[in-house]
């Protein structure tokens, strides 16, 4: 099948095109080839569990499961450096939809891990219209279907120190005191690491029995290079891992000093899963990093990303690209729910960025 290949630059991604013929690598009726494959599953689950009960506890993927991963890698030549993607208006209106998801009560369904087996497409859209939207755009986050059902909206605060996303159910209500507030993402400092809380108490506030404390859902950290950006960004993303049931283990810090960053950081990884950006492969003939997006994405971007577990990189669980100036697919995978996957692609549009 002819595929869509994304090639970075040593500054940037640029998109190339090997036909124009529809590309249909990611299809959702087609059938798991590679049967021996390990079930993406068991990498994510932690729970206390010593790791030889792991294997009877998976779970076959559902039929629904896509296919993307099979896909051969096969890089095509780059013939169009710069990226412009001349051939993609044609492109975007075949890439393939994602499969019927049904969204009955947001607030749940956006927490939830998306069904193994499935790959829930989206598309984020930024709205830069009006007088400070230029300086705090609006990310809105909707189902890439014939539906475009919205799932989530998400704005820089003003008047924070660092920087700080609100993240609601409501496109209209950004507000931190409102009742759709369903997480946020806040930055260090320096804008290089970045924490994903859901809508719980600060532990300043709790209750007794701290059962309304947030939970910390995601932590992001990019890798600087104080001599100067010389080649793709370097992401790695902390995630809290899933017990036998295949729900998320609750990670409720009680201080700063037993959230993700600082577990991942002293290398207490007990319930914590360790995520990285997936590295392109570099090509000698188009003197460009290399990546394949199966046909998803298609414009030049340094935001595009695609995130895998070390064990097993064939099995993407969230990617991230550019299809237009301001709009980007954005799919994800077990064990990721919409909100994780929102909030890291957010932390991606940061301006505060060291390692840009």
């Amino acid at each position: 099948s002819t595929q869509w290949c994304v090639t970075v630059s040593p500054l940037s991604l640029t998109a190339a095109t090997s036909s124009d013929e529809e590309d249909d690598s990611d299809s959702s009726t087609k059938p798991i080839r590679s049967e021996k494959k390990k079930n993406p599953a068991s990498l994510f689950q932690t729970g206390g569990d010593p790791p030889k009960e792991k294997k009877s506890k998976k779970k076959v993927p559902s039929k629904g499961a896509e296919s993307e991963e099979e896909t051969p890698e096969t890089m095509q030549k780059n013939s169009n450096k710069k990226g412009k993607a001349k051939k993609s208006k044609k492109q975007k209106e075949e890439r393939p939809p994602s499969p019927v998801i049904e969204v009955d009560n947001l607030e749940e369904f956006v927490l939830q891990p998306a069904p193994q087996g499935v790959t829930v497409k989206c598309r984020v859209t930024r709205d830069k219209r009006g007088m400070d939207r230029g300086l705090y755009p609006t990310y809105y986050l909707h189902l890439d279907n014939d539906k475009k059902v919205f799932l989530l909206a998400g704005r820089k605060r003003k008047k924070s120190k660092t920087s700080n996303y609100l993240i609601s159910v409501d496109p209209t209500d950004l507000s931190r005191g409102g009742e759709n507030f369903i997480g946020k993402l806040r930055s260090n400092l320096m804008g290089t690491r970045f924490t994903v809380f859901d809508n719980g108490a600060n532990p300043d506030r709790a209750n007794a029995d701290w059962s309304n404390v947030r939970q910390e859902l995601s932590a992001v950290v990019y890798e600087t290079n104080v001599l100067g950006f010389k080649g793709p960004r370097k992401m790695t993303v902390i995630i809290p891992g899933m017990n036998a049931d295949c729900e998320r283990v609750p990670i409720r810090p009680r201080n700063d000093n037993d959230g993700l960053l600082m577990r991942w950081q002293n290398r207490n990884m007990d319930n914590v899963i360790e995520l990285h950006n997936k590295a392109p492969v570099w090509n000698d003939e188009t003197q460009s990093y290399v990546l394949n997006f199966h046909g998803r994405v298609t414009h030049a971007s340094v935001k595009n990303f695609q995130i895998v577990h070390c064990s097993d990189p064939d099995y993407i669980v969230m990617q991230f690209g550019r299809v237009a100036d301001d709009a980007f697919t954005m799919d994800y995978n077990y064990p990721l729910c919409a909100v994780q996957a929102f909030a890291i692609a957010l932390s991606s549009f940061d301006g505060k960025l060291a390692c840009e």
